[in-house]
């Protein structure tokens, strides 16, 4: 029997039996019989989630669905002794496959168990408790190439192919072989791009040391969290792992006390280096790797990244020794994400036309997919986030609507990341607190309203759709100030939207003018200020004066529905180097919380912790801001009152200033363009 009549029954054996394949049959497997049997089962709903497989988890990655072509290699993949050249870079093409168990093993793919006498026996019962029982390939390539656990690696490999135990197995186990980790100090520090991210990193860290006889203590550090009790927490306990983002960490080493606790590390790892690097994080990077014992004390450096540009090399350089290995499973020949989706823009006269050019697309994108409609809608601003989502559930009561922005307290973000990736349809306004390095299955179309930052920004958030081999498009919508965007990106496959809205948007007027009246007039000044602070910085590029931006403003309000420009405080507008601005409505502004975000509220009197307002306005808002110059503080709101215990938001003090002083963070201008993502 030929090998491609063995590899055509066993892709035919799996599709009839597991029912959640969606296939095209490449020619190269094709004969009557096996067409006939995989159009059998083309009848039946072939899309469910792998993540709705039985009880146990058996994903070894996130849920996903996958084309004939991936599964075939998958098939095809044979396991061979892995090269022990620690100079040599290794590839695997098995890359973004669906990585569930029965595939794993149709695959040929090396079980956790043939680890045996290798990793820590405590570590293997742990993964068969958490249902993971074959290793993916980039798992495979570390788990079994390294020429020691302690070893210096790079690793090239994609989001949602395992990498989280990669990094995990081998620190965990050197760890413990060591024995040189005092109680209290820590000995594996992990540096992650989001705080979601970072959660999930201690979530399965937690998972795998569940079993040992002495328990690890898995930390995390970043921001839009209690800083002081976190802080006190780390210090009084034995953090053996601790997962951070950048900014919170760098906030941290800023106490000696801190420092104390990093004079015995063994193992620092960078997880999605390119992503960190790309945002603007290379400074605090390096600041990070300054204040920890020098390399000479024989700590272990694991860098993994999707892509090595300069940035990640100029990294590299401090973290990993000359003699590093290079892993890879990234497959060359594969075309990147930004090229194979089909990406188109819509070009609208003004600011005020963005609102019914938003409606009369969804509206359209809905009806052709209505089932399985799952959209995430990028805006510029977290304010102007949350603006979107209100009017979208008073306009489309009929879809589930989502909004992840940084205005958002934890507790609500990992609720709503939870809910989104489960979600079959639905549609996720979101700021680029997702903008890469998160995963939600099935997302078949990325809308962007308004201009990204940056080039690498629209790439990232076409990213968020086409993952695994599913298809998907990428639609941006800009005003005609704006289009210049498209010009300067020349190399962006964007092409003109092929439906004319133009009746459409018309059509869809009366809908969002009634939408908005149902929107509360504190998100629509939000949403403006965050507008103004913006577009500030892009006047140039906007070929716009003063009197154009503040004008240009003021139409994008009343297409919210606003009588008069909503009012602006005058710190603010001092802070934008607006002051004088004809058109402008300048005054004293109060505003409340942002949605789940007051830790600590109540108090009404003047010394109470709470501020002037009991609860809404108090205490220890959301920090994590997404335009505020200190990520690990400043908030839109601080303390709202007169000895408030804010730090750093738009009006708390630092410790409850009686001016009211911004902190750190300074006045919130939240539109204002950060090199920061907001998740850190």
């Amino acid at each position: 029997m030929s090998a491609s009549c063995t590899v055509t029954k066993r892709l035919a054996k799996i599709v009839e039996s597991k029912r959640y394949f969606s296939l095209t049959v490449p020619s190269c497997l094709s004969s009557p019989s096996t067409s006939h049997r995989l159009q059998t089962c083309a009848q039946r709903d072939l899309t469910r989630p792998l993540s709705l497989l039985g009880p146990r988890r058996r994903l070894l990655s996130r849920s996903y669905t996958t084309t004939s072509t991936h599964l075939a290699q998958a098939l095809q993949h044979q396991s061979t002794d892995p090269p022990q050249n620690t100079h040599t870079e290794t590839e695997d093409t098995m890359s973004e496959a669906v990585y569930s168990t029965e595939t794993l093993k149709e695959a040929h793919a090396q079980p956790y168990r043939s680890l045996e006498g290798k990793v820590n026996p405590s570590f293997l019962k742990a993964l068969d408790k958490m249902g993971y029982e074959y290793m993916t390939p980039v798992q495979h390539k570390v788990l079994t190439t390294l020429p020691s656990y302690s070893s210096d690696c790079l690793v090239q490999a994609k989001t949602g192919t395992g990498k989280t135990i990669a990094f995990l197995l081998p620190a965990l186990h050197a760890l413990l072989e060591a024995k040189t980790v005092p109680k209290g100090q820590v000995g594996i520090l992990i540096i992650s791009p989001t705080r979601e991210l970072a959660l999930q990193i201690a979530k399965e860290c937690n998972e795998i040391t569940a079993c040992l006889s002495t328990p690890i203590q898995c930390h995390t550090a970043f921001g839009g969290t209690a800083r002081a009790s976190n802080l006190k927490k780390f210090l009084n306990g034995n953090p053996t792992v601790l997962v951070a983002t950048p900014g919170r960490l760098n906030d941290y080493l800023g106490e000696e006390e801190v420092r104390r606790k990093f004079g015995h590390i063994r193992t620092v790892i960078l997880d999605e280096a390119d992503t960190m690097l790309e945002a603007g994080f290379l400074q605090d990077i390096k600041k990070v790797l300054r204040q920890l014992p020098p390399k000479k004390n024989g700590w272990q450096g694991m860098c993994f990244s999707a892509t090595v540009p300069d940035k990640v090399k100029d990294v590299i350089s401090v973290v990993l020794n000359p003699g590093y290995t290079h892993l890879t499973t990234i497959d060359k020949s594969e075309a990147p994400t930004v090229d194979r989706v089909p990406q188109f823009s819509i070009i609208v006269p003004a600011a005020k036309d963005v609102f019914n050019a938003l409606y009369a697309l969804v509206k359209l994108e809905h009806a052709q997919n209505p089932k399985d409609f799952k959209t995430i809608i990028f805006g510029t601003t977290a304010n102007g986030v949350a603006l979107l989502a209100a009017m979208f559930e008073a306009a489309m009561p009929e879809l589930k609507i989502y909004q992840l922005h940084s205005r958002l307290s934890q507790n609500v973000r990992t609720k709503t990341t939870n809910d989104f990736k489960a979600a079959s349809a639905g549609l996720m306004f979101a700021s680029d607190v997702i903008g890469r390095g998160m995963d939600f299955p099935n997302v078949g179309l990325v809308i962007q309203l308004g201009l990204p930052a940056s080039g690498e920004q629209y790439v990232h958030r076409v990213g968020r759709t086409a993952r695994a081999g599913n298809e998907g498009r990428a639609i941006i919508i800009l005003t005609q100030n704006e289009s210049y965007f498209t010009n300067t990106n020349r190399q962006l496959p964007i092409k003109p939207y092929t439906t004319d809205l133009t009746s459409s948007m018309a059509s869809a007027a009366p809908i969002v003018e009634r939408a908005f009246v149902s929107v509360d007039e504190s998100v629509k000044g939000k949403a403006y200020q965050a507008w103004l602070g913006f577009h500030k910085t892009l006047m140039k590029n906007l070929r716009l004066d003063v009197g154009g931006l503040v004008q240009t403003a003021n139409d994008y309000a009343k297409a919210m529905g606003c009588p008069e420009p909503p009012m602006v405080d005058r710190k603010v507008v001092g802070k934008m180097g607006l002051k004088g601005a004809r058109g402008l409505n300048v005054g004293t502004v109060t505003r409340d919380a942002p949605p789940g975000g007051g830790q600590r509220g109540g108090r009404p009197a003047a010394n109470g912790r709470g501020g002037a307002g009991a609860g809404g306005g108090a205490g220890r808002a959301t920090r994590g801001a997404e335009t505020d110059s200190r990520p690990s503080f400043g908030s839109s709101e601080g303390a709202n009152g007169n000895n408030g215990r804010g730090r750093g938001g738009a009006r708390g003090g630092a410790r409850g200033a009686p001016k009211r002083r911004g902190g750190a963070g300074g006045v919130d201008l939240d539109g204002r363009v950060s090199k920061r993502p907001s998740a850190f």
